[in-house]
């Protein structure tokens, strides 16, 4: 009784936490503006279905997207044993979905077929960060807690993936001693090959081991809960809602600004009346965005949802040839800036009060925004559809349309359009010329 008392005091303090911390987030990127998600929602399904679910794009390179289908569908399916866990800890059960039979057995079975997959995927993960060290997973804004949130993950896969095998054999060393509380059911494909190492204990250690690896796993799983949404390892949630939402259109297509686009419009109506007050608009008056309240909600939910994974910066050919740009970088420092505004917020009892900070320069610099050839590399690249170039634009129009500020050769082409009517410095008399330089 005593342990299921302490069980549900553990699953309430960890559905607390987590329930605070989801509100937080959610607050946070519900400061974005609203923003109309149109298109087919057929389709919508369909991409979170190949992208989320599916892991389409990972598998752009193979090695790493097999080690990922290790940990991914491991922890998925794994989280069925966990369901179990979870009941046998509320009524004080054994092994409560035993009624199964033959399916039982089998699905134990792939539960462990699938912990030495996932142990082997999270072993190849800590090579490639720690002792390959890849490029992509050691750049500048990768400091000491994104690589080390990573580590951390990777770690406690490890130890919990390790506690469901030992608990595993330990049951098993119990089912063949008839112990009491411990009924024979399942098959251990893997913790047989443990249960050896276990062989010589008495009953009454065995079930302290046990009993140790089953508490130990279930307070891992409530940490995990609680620390998931702490950690880039978010995604694993967010990447559904994320894909869901992402953009349809091609890649190329940008949006304009609806206030300048009523403006040309009446520039170019002949029977308008250039004098008449303008309609009411709503959301943000602001050309761009200098802070995350001028982006869109989509935009930091983008932010939230990154995987930190790295293969948009190297894809990135600004990157590639020595820039600053770092379409990670973009998405991590919109992710701190909201995560700073949030606490902000909570010490002034929910209110905002104006910190002399933006996005801009306090985060991103205007060197890594022009840094940017709107290639798309980024957005192409990820695996969960975040376009860290909607971002950039915005940043940038804001730059241009509030600041007036741009680079020289920039600079040059806006006033070649406004007396030219075209990027080059030839008048409209010599059209000609163009073509022939």
């Amino acid at each position: 009784m005593l342990a299921q008392v302490l069980f549900l005091v553990l699953l309430a303090v960890a559905s607390y936490f987590a329930f605070k911390r989801f509100q937080f987030i959610k607050r946070n990127i519900n400061l974005g503006h609203d923003v109309q998600v149109g298109g087919d929602k057929s389709e919508r399904w369909k991409t979170m279905f190949r992208v989320a679910l599916g892991q389409g794009k990972m598998f752009n390179r193979p090695i790493a997207a097999i080690l990922h289908l290790f940990v991914y569908v491991g922890f998925i399916i794994i989280n069925i044993e966990v369901i179990e866990i979870l009941i046998d800890g509320l009524f004080g059960t054994h092994r409560v979905l035993s009624f199964l039979g033959p399916l039982y057995s089998f699905l134990i079975g792939s539960f462990e077929i699938l912990a030495i997959l996932v142990l082997v995927g999270v072993f190849a993960f800590l090579a490639r960060r720690n002792i390959l060290k890849l490029k992509r997973f050691h750049m500048r804004e990768m400091t000491a807690w994104p690589k080390n949130d990573a580590n951390i993950i990777l770690i406690a896969e490890i130890f919990i993936m390790s506690a469901f095998l030992i608990m595993n054999a330990s049951d098993l060393l119990l089912q063949e001693m008839n112990s009491d509380h411990y009924h024979k059911v399942g098959a251990y494909p893997v913790s047989q090959f443990i249960a050896p190492m276990l062989s010589g204990l008495s009953e009454g250690s065995l079930i302290f081991i046990e009993r140790f690896t089953w508490w130990f796993h279930i307070i891992a799983i409530f940490c995990f809960i609680v620390y998931l949404t702490y950690s880039k390892h978010l995604h694993i949630i967010l990447a559904f809602p994320n894909t869901w939402y992402s953009k349809l259109e091609p890649a190329g297509t940008f949006n304009n600004l609806e206030s300048v686009t009523r403006e040309v419009k009446l520039m170019l109506d002949p029977n308008a009346d250039p004098y008449a007050a303008a309609p009411a608009t709503e959301g943000p008056q602001r050309f761009g965005a200098k802070d995350i309240f001028d982006l869109n909600w989509v935009h930091l939910m983008n932010a939230y949802s990154c995987t930190e994974c790295g293969r948009c910066t190297s894809s990135c050919p600004a990157n590639q040839t020595g820039k600053l740009l770092s379409p990670r970088k973009i998405m991590m420092d919109t992710r701190d800036r909201m995560e700073e505004v949030g606490r902000a917020m909570d010490a002034n009892g929910g209110e905002w009060k104006e910190d002399g900070k933006s996005l801009i320069r306090d985060y991103i610099t205007e060197e890594e925004l022009w840094a940017c050839t709107s290639c798309n590399a980024c957005t192409e690249s990820c695996p969960v559809n975040i376009n860290p170039l909607e971002i950039i634009v915005d940043l940038r129009r804001y730059l241009i349309m509030e600041e007036s500020k741009s680079p020289d050769s920039i600079t040059v082409m806006f006033n070649n359009i406004e007396n030219n009517g075209a990027p080059w410095a030839f008048a409209a008399s010599d059209r000609d010329n163009w073509r022939n330089s």
